[in-house]
């Protein structure tokens, strides 16, 4: 691997446990439209269940909880609701000591789907973001709902790399794996719940520090 430069590294599943998003949007908002409208949990839930689903996460809009303030008229603001779930952020035990030892050889960033307050919260709160020379969101930096060839190519002209001297890490198959694959990076697919097998499955960012050695 001496031919690399760049690590990109995926956020929520790959770093980060993705339980803080979970509790922010299956429990925080609807708890919140339950308050604010004066009716039971249970049919809040289902209420913002289904304006969730009739925006769909193929609309920008969706990410951004802003909007969803809005269109729900929820009491408050976006920021108080987050810090209220942040002793709910977790990082994955192995992450700060291989961050730390991977930061000595190789330029670090964060390339994810999650809007950026959400990406500053996390990283921010587990004391990850000295780690990193750059984060990138493409919902919130590049208004691209998925992390598409062309978000990974931008990224790579702004940090001024190629593709090929690029490994990126993340948890989903098809815009960890297979769409920066293509372009020509190396990719590892990590899989902690141990599912998946192959030559570029890893279980832990461990597993990667042992295979680009």
């Amino acid at each position: 691997m001496n031919d690399k430069k760049l690590i990109s590294f995926d956020l929520d599943g790959t770093l980060v446990d993705p339980e803080f998003n979970e509790w922010v949007w299956g429990y925080g908002i609807p708890e919140l439209y339950a308050v604010t409208h004066g009716i039971d949990f249970q049919r809040a839930k289902e209420c913002v269940i289904r304006e969730y689903n009739r925006i769909g996460d193929g609309s920008i809009e969706w990410y951004d909880i802003g909007y969803w303030f809005k269109l729900l008229g929820l009491n408050g603001n976006s920021k108080e609701l987050m810090l209220k779930f942040k002793n709910k952020i977790r990082v994955y035990p192995e992450v700060p000591r291989v961050l730390d030892n991977l930061n000595r050889k190789y330029d670090l960033i964060v390339t994810s789907n999650a809007a950026r307050e959400f990406l500053e919260m996390e990283l921010t709160s587990m004391g990850l973001g000295h780690y990193f020379k750059q984060t990138f969101s493409a919902t919130s930096d590049f208004k691209q709902v998925k992390k598409t060839p062309e978000f990974y190519e931008r990224v790579c002209k702004l940090m001024e790399v190629r593709p090929c001297e690029v490994i990126h890490v993340g948890d989903h198959w098809e815009f960890d794996y297979l769409t920066p694959s293509k372009l020509g990076m190396c990719c590892f697919f990590i899989d902690r719940h141990g599912h998946s097998q192959g030559e570029f499955v890893i279980r832990d960012l461990k597993d990667l520090e042992q295979r680009i050695r």
